[in-house]
């Protein structure tokens, strides 16, 4: 029998082998993600967000960050956002959802797409600089952009989020917070932030239209975002009893699999080519 006593060739610094299994996963996917990057494996996966009653109506869609790994399989970012979040990995990731999120912009100007953040990449320079010249590229842009900063990331630097907030929606820029009801999100703040949108987080949505608990604490959810005056969309629906629900509730928008998962050919490409062969 193997007893922790057995566990020699564990380094330095591990009190127990799960320890050392958790770092050196840790390990493996951030070189998988800097890999990814390096060969310029990063791309955008689109997911409709769409009015609520009117599932054929997208309001905007949401890219939303994938890499492929050496064998080819395209990881979602939940996967891997967890372990490159504090590294400048994570930085280089928001960068790049960036770039192609402008370009996508600049390519279809029919277009309303969110990009998602980290409020760290406020003060990333390279970030900054992919900002300023993709708004600076087409007037358009900036109202057609919207940037998600998840609950706690926000958090972080809520003063440094606030200002950086209101100097960009001068400009026409939007934003959306995002997973709301996951974090820790202090109502001292939150007054102050000026969000355009409030998605509200997929653990309270799931199962809605059969979960007393869920209902009671979404309808909670939804009066926030009512108050604050902010377009108000419900994450992770995935049935037609719960987008029923939702939609009678009064949620404005609904995003989640049951409209359509995230794609790497969104329907704008067939738009595209179909024109172009006319």
């Amino acid at each position: 029998m193997t007893r922790k006593d057995d566990w020699t060739d564990i380094p330095a610094g591990h009190d127990n082998p799960l320890d050392y299994a958790v770092s050196a996963r840790d390990r493996s996917v951030i070189e998988m993600v800097e890999t990814a990057v390096q060969h310029g494996e990063v791309m955008l996966a689109f997911q409709p967000v769409v009015t609520a009653g009117q599932p054929d109506k997208p309001a905007f869609y949401e890219g939303l960050v994938r890499i492929t790994d050496a064998t080819g399989r395209v990881i979602p970012a939940r996967e891997f956002i967890g372990q490159i979040e504090t590294r400048e990995t994570g930085r280089i990731i928001d960068c790049l959802a960036l770039e192609k999120g402008l370009a996508t912009l600049a390519k279809f100007p029919d277009l309303r797409l969110s990009i998602n953040m980290s409020a760290r990449s406020i003060g990333y320079a390279r970030w900054m600089r992919t900002l300023d010249k993709g708004l600076g590229h087409d007037p358009t842009i900036a109202e057609r952009l919207i940037l998600e900063i998840t609950e706690s990331s926000a958090m972080l630097v809520p003063e440094l989020v606030v200002g950086f907030m209101t100097e960009l929606q001068r400009a026409g820029v939007g934003f959306a917070l995002d997973d709301f009801g996951a974090g820790y999100t202090s109502f001292r703040f939150l007054k102050d932030f000026f969000f355009d949108i409030l998605k509200i987080d997929g653990q309270f949505i799931q199962g809605i239209a059969s979960n007393a608990d869920n209902q009671v604490l979404t309808a909670a959810l939804l009066s926030i975002g009512r108050q604050f005056d902010m377009v108000t969309i419900a994450e992770s629906v995935e049935r037609a009893e719960d987008a029923a629900y939702l939609t009678a509730l009064g949620l404005d928008c609904l995003q989640g699999y049951y409209f359509g998962a995230p794609t790497v050919r969104p329907p704008w490409l067939d738009t595209g080519a179909a024109r172009a062969t006319a």
